[in-house]
């Protein structure tokens, strides 16, 4: 298998002195580096925004040399970028458009330590110190996720499927923030089947679907 040089927190890439490797370091294959510097961008960009967020500190949680971060990704920019819109898509692709309401919800509502799309969507439109980056991610998740749900809208006007799309977007933001951001109760304590159950009906009558 081949191998990414050594690489920890505080040492150069292939680095280990005379001495042996530095502490912490670990041989990692290419695709696993990129993996943990994704789940660790995922999760200090869903806490801090882009601001807020410093290669330094990616790399540390992820274990590796900041080297191999601009190796992989170019800039902070580049990772953002795959980073908040690969994981906030995935959920898109994952099952039936028609499912994709509660599906979404069910990411939002679920346990902490897993970055949802809501939450990195949020950590979109939080982030000022790059705004061409996060222009550009917040109108990408905007166009996947509304035009998604413009679709399920029971209406050949396509202005008011839009409107509709936005209203629903605006509700899933608003309960990420309020259970991820904010942790307000009843909200943060709420049992998930309960939320996704109100909601989705709510939505329903909102796109002009059948209640299920």
């Amino acid at each position: 298998m081949t191998s990414e040089d050594r690489a920890g927190p505080n040492g150069p890439a292939g680095g280990a002195g005379p001495g042996g490797p530095a502490g912490g370091a670990r041989t990692r294959d290419s695709a696993a580096t990129r993996r943990a510097l994704l789940a660790a961008a995922r999760e200090l960009f869903a806490a801090e925004g882009y601001d807020g967020t410093t290669v330094r500190a990616v790399a540390e949680r992820a274990g590796v040399n900041q080297a191999l971060l601009f190796r992989h990704f170019g800039s902070k920019e580049g990772l953002f970028a795959e980073a908040v819109t690969g994981q906030a898509l995935q959920v898109l692709h994952d099952g039936p458009v028609a499912d994709l309401l509660p599906r979404t919800l069910a990411k939002i509502m679920g346990p902490e330590g897993d970055p949802d799309p809501g939450t990195l969507f949020f950590a979109a439109l939080r982030s000022t110190g790059s705004p061409e980056a996060s222009a550009t991610i917040r109108d990408e998740l905007r166009a996947a996720y509304g035009g998604a749900l413009a679709g399920l809208a029971d209406t050949t006007d396509e202005a008011d499927a839009a409107l509709r799309s936005d209203l629903v977007l605006a509700w899933l933001l608003g309960i990420a923030l309020l259970r991820k951001v904010i942790r307000t109760e009843p909200m943060v304590s709420a049992d998930p089947g309960t939320v996704i159950a109100h909601v989705t009906r709510a939505t329903d009558a909102l796109l002009g679907r059948e209640a299920r």
